[in-house]
Protein backbone atom coordinates (compact mmCIF):
# COMPACT_ATOMS: atom_id res chain seq x y z
CA UNK A 1 0.00 0.00 0.00
CA UNK A 2 2.95 2.36 0.47
CA UNK A 3 4.00 1.97 -3.18
CA UNK A 4 2.69 4.75 -5.45
CA UNK A 5 -0.02 3.76 -7.92
CA UNK A 6 2.22 4.58 -10.86
CA UNK A 7 5.38 2.84 -9.64
CA UNK A 8 4.50 -0.55 -11.20
CA UNK A 9 3.27 1.23 -14.35
CA UNK A 10 6.67 2.83 -14.91
CA UNK A 11 8.39 -0.33 -13.68
CA UNK A 12 12.18 -0.11 -13.55
CA UNK A 13 12.01 3.45 -14.92
CA UNK A 14 10.39 4.72 -11.71
CA UNK A 15 13.69 5.30 -9.93
CA UNK A 16 15.06 7.28 -12.88
CA UNK A 17 12.10 9.67 -13.07
CA UNK A 18 12.86 13.32 -12.26
CA UNK A 19 11.91 14.44 -8.76
CA UNK A 20 8.96 16.50 -9.99
CA UNK A 21 7.49 13.48 -11.78
CA UNK A 22 7.78 11.35 -8.67
CA UNK A 23 5.94 14.10 -6.78
CA UNK A 24 3.33 14.33 -9.54
CA UNK A 25 2.69 10.57 -9.38
CA UNK A 26 3.20 10.08 -5.62
CA UNK A 27 -0.39 9.09 -4.76
CA UNK A 28 -0.78 5.66 -3.18
CA UNK A 29 -3.74 3.32 -3.77
CA UNK A 30 -6.47 2.77 -1.16
CA UNK A 31 -5.64 6.02 0.65
CA UNK A 32 -6.87 9.61 0.98
CA UNK A 33 -3.74 10.99 -0.73
CA UNK A 34 -4.18 14.30 -2.56
CA UNK A 35 -1.57 16.08 -4.68
CA UNK A 36 -2.18 19.47 -6.30
CA UNK A 37 -0.57 21.23 -9.25
CA UNK A 38 -1.31 24.72 -10.55
CA UNK A 39 -0.42 26.38 -13.82
CA UNK A 40 -1.69 27.87 -17.06
CA UNK A 41 -2.64 26.24 -20.35
CA UNK A 42 -3.17 27.39 -23.89
CA UNK A 43 -6.23 25.53 -25.17
CA UNK A 44 -7.01 25.05 -28.87
CA UNK A 45 -10.14 23.39 -30.20
CA UNK A 46 -11.33 23.45 -33.80
CA UNK A 47 -13.97 21.78 -35.95
CA UNK A 48 -15.41 19.23 -35.78
CA UNK A 49 -14.91 19.05 -31.99
CA UNK A 50 -15.82 22.72 -31.60
CA UNK A 51 -19.21 22.04 -33.22
CA UNK A 52 -20.15 19.57 -30.50
CA UNK A 53 -18.96 21.53 -27.46
CA UNK A 54 -22.31 21.19 -25.60
CA UNK A 55 -22.27 17.41 -26.13
CA UNK A 56 -18.66 17.24 -24.94
CA UNK A 57 -19.61 19.14 -21.77
CA UNK A 58 -22.63 16.89 -21.13
CA UNK A 59 -20.44 13.80 -21.49
CA UNK A 60 -17.85 15.21 -19.08
CA UNK A 61 -15.15 15.37 -21.74
CA UNK A 62 -12.30 17.81 -22.36
CA UNK A 63 -13.32 21.50 -22.60
CA UNK A 64 -14.08 22.22 -26.26
CA UNK A 65 -12.96 25.86 -26.18
CA UNK A 66 -10.04 27.90 -27.45
CA UNK A 67 -8.31 30.33 -25.10
CA UNK A 68 -4.75 31.18 -24.04
CA UNK A 69 -3.29 31.55 -20.56
CA UNK A 70 -6.11 29.70 -18.83
CA UNK A 71 -5.44 29.23 -15.08
CA UNK A 72 -5.77 25.53 -14.26
CA UNK A 73 -5.72 23.67 -10.96
CA UNK A 74 -5.46 19.89 -10.97
CA UNK A 75 -6.08 17.68 -7.94
CA UNK A 76 -4.76 14.13 -8.12
CA UNK A 77 -6.84 12.09 -5.69
CA UNK A 78 -6.49 8.54 -4.46
CA UNK A 79 -9.56 6.47 -3.63
CA UNK A 80 -9.72 4.79 -0.19
CA UNK A 81 -11.62 1.86 -1.75
CA UNK A 82 -9.75 1.28 -5.03
CA UNK A 83 -6.39 1.74 -6.75
CA UNK A 84 -7.81 4.38 -9.12
CA UNK A 85 -5.94 7.65 -9.69
CA UNK A 86 -8.44 10.53 -10.00
CA UNK A 87 -7.79 13.70 -12.02
CA UNK A 88 -9.97 16.68 -11.08
CA UNK A 89 -9.07 19.51 -13.45
CA UNK A 90 -10.51 23.01 -13.04
CA UNK A 91 -10.07 25.34 -16.01
CA UNK A 92 -10.84 28.97 -15.14
CA UNK A 93 -11.88 30.27 -18.54
CA UNK A 94 -12.88 33.92 -18.91
CA UNK A 95 -16.46 32.76 -19.45
CA UNK A 96 -16.50 30.71 -16.27
CA UNK A 97 -14.97 27.58 -14.73
CA UNK A 98 -15.01 24.16 -16.38
CA UNK A 99 -14.34 21.04 -14.31
CA UNK A 100 -13.15 17.89 -16.07
CA UNK A 101 -12.99 14.80 -13.84
CA UNK A 102 -11.61 11.44 -14.91
CA UNK A 103 -9.96 8.49 -13.24
CA UNK A 104 -7.08 6.31 -14.35
CA UNK A 105 -6.99 2.57 -13.77
CA UNK A 106 -3.90 0.38 -14.19
CA UNK A 107 -4.79 -2.56 -16.45
CA UNK A 108 -1.49 -4.38 -16.93
CA UNK A 109 2.22 -3.66 -17.39
CA UNK A 110 2.49 -0.08 -18.73
CA UNK A 111 -1.16 0.11 -19.81
CA UNK A 112 -3.61 2.54 -18.22
CA UNK A 113 -7.22 3.40 -19.05
CA UNK A 114 -8.57 6.88 -18.35
CA UNK A 115 -12.30 6.62 -17.65
CA UNK A 116 -14.61 9.58 -18.09
CA UNK A 117 -18.32 10.14 -17.51
CA UNK A 118 -20.66 7.45 -18.87
CA UNK A 119 -17.79 4.97 -18.99
CA UNK A 120 -16.01 6.22 -22.11
CA UNK A 121 -12.32 5.44 -21.76
CA UNK A 122 -8.99 6.12 -23.43
CA UNK A 123 -6.54 3.19 -23.39
CA UNK A 124 -2.92 4.36 -23.32
CA UNK A 125 0.62 3.24 -22.75
CA UNK A 126 2.66 5.11 -20.12
CA UNK A 127 6.42 5.31 -20.58
CA UNK A 128 9.52 7.27 -19.60
CA UNK A 129 12.05 7.59 -22.42
CA UNK A 130 14.74 9.31 -20.36
CA UNK A 131 13.58 12.79 -21.36
CA UNK A 132 9.81 12.83 -21.02
CA UNK A 133 6.78 10.87 -19.89
CA UNK A 134 4.74 9.78 -22.90
CA UNK A 135 1.11 8.70 -23.04
CA UNK A 136 0.58 6.87 -26.33
CA UNK A 137 -2.79 6.01 -27.85
CA UNK A 138 -3.98 2.40 -27.73
CA UNK A 139 -7.66 2.88 -28.54
CA UNK A 140 -10.99 3.70 -26.91
CA UNK A 141 -13.12 1.53 -24.65
CA UNK A 142 -16.47 1.49 -22.90
CA UNK A 143 -16.34 0.58 -19.20
CA UNK A 144 -19.48 -1.45 -18.61
CA UNK A 145 -20.26 -3.86 -15.75
CA UNK A 146 -16.60 -3.95 -14.75
CA UNK A 147 -15.39 -4.82 -18.25
CA UNK A 148 -13.56 -2.78 -20.89
CA UNK A 149 -15.19 -3.15 -24.30
CA UNK A 150 -13.10 -1.90 -27.27
CA UNK A 151 -14.73 0.88 -29.29
CA UNK A 152 -13.61 1.61 -32.88
CA UNK A 153 -13.83 5.39 -32.47
CA UNK A 154 -10.46 6.47 -33.85
CA UNK A 155 -11.97 7.44 -37.21
CA UNK A 156 -14.54 9.64 -35.41
CA UNK A 157 -12.61 11.05 -32.45
CA UNK A 158 -9.03 10.79 -33.67
CA UNK A 159 -6.06 9.57 -31.64
CA UNK A 160 -4.77 11.16 -28.46
CA UNK A 161 -1.20 11.74 -27.33
CA UNK A 162 0.29 13.47 -24.29
CA UNK A 163 3.72 14.16 -22.86
CA UNK A 164 5.26 15.71 -19.75
CA UNK A 165 8.79 17.13 -19.32
CA UNK A 166 10.48 18.15 -16.08
CA UNK A 167 11.70 21.73 -15.82
CA UNK A 168 13.04 21.52 -12.27
CA UNK A 169 12.22 19.69 -9.03
CA UNK A 170 8.91 21.54 -8.67
CA UNK A 171 7.67 22.36 -12.18
CA UNK A 172 6.94 20.51 -15.40
CA UNK A 173 5.54 21.29 -18.81
CA UNK A 174 2.93 19.19 -20.49
CA UNK A 175 0.92 18.96 -23.68
CA UNK A 176 -1.86 16.78 -24.97
CA UNK A 177 -3.47 16.67 -28.38
CA UNK A 178 -5.96 14.82 -30.54
CA UNK A 179 -5.15 14.22 -34.20
CA UNK A 180 -7.87 13.16 -36.60
CA UNK A 181 -7.09 11.12 -39.74
CA UNK A 182 -9.03 13.59 -41.93
CA UNK A 183 -8.80 16.97 -40.15
CA UNK A 184 -5.36 16.75 -38.57
CA UNK A 185 -4.80 18.24 -35.11
CA UNK A 186 -8.26 19.15 -33.81
CA UNK A 187 -7.43 19.67 -30.14
CA UNK A 188 -4.51 20.66 -27.98
CA UNK A 189 -3.70 22.08 -24.62
CA UNK A 190 -0.22 22.79 -23.36
CA UNK A 191 1.46 24.71 -20.60
CA UNK A 192 3.41 24.59 -17.36
CA UNK A 193 2.51 23.39 -13.88
CA UNK A 194 4.01 23.66 -10.41
CA UNK A 195 3.50 21.02 -7.73
CA UNK A 196 2.07 22.98 -4.81
CA UNK A 197 0.98 20.11 -2.55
Amino acid sequence: MSEPIFQPIFGQSWNTLPVVMQKHYANRPYTDDVSVVKGTLNVMCKAPLKWIAPVMKLMGQIPAYSENNVPVTVEFRSDPHTNAFHFVRRFDFKGGPYVFHSRMVHVKDDEVIEIMRFGLGWRMGYSWNGEKVELSHRGYVLHLFGRFIPLPLGWIMGESYAEERAIDDHTFEMSTNISHPWWGKVYEYKGTFEVVR
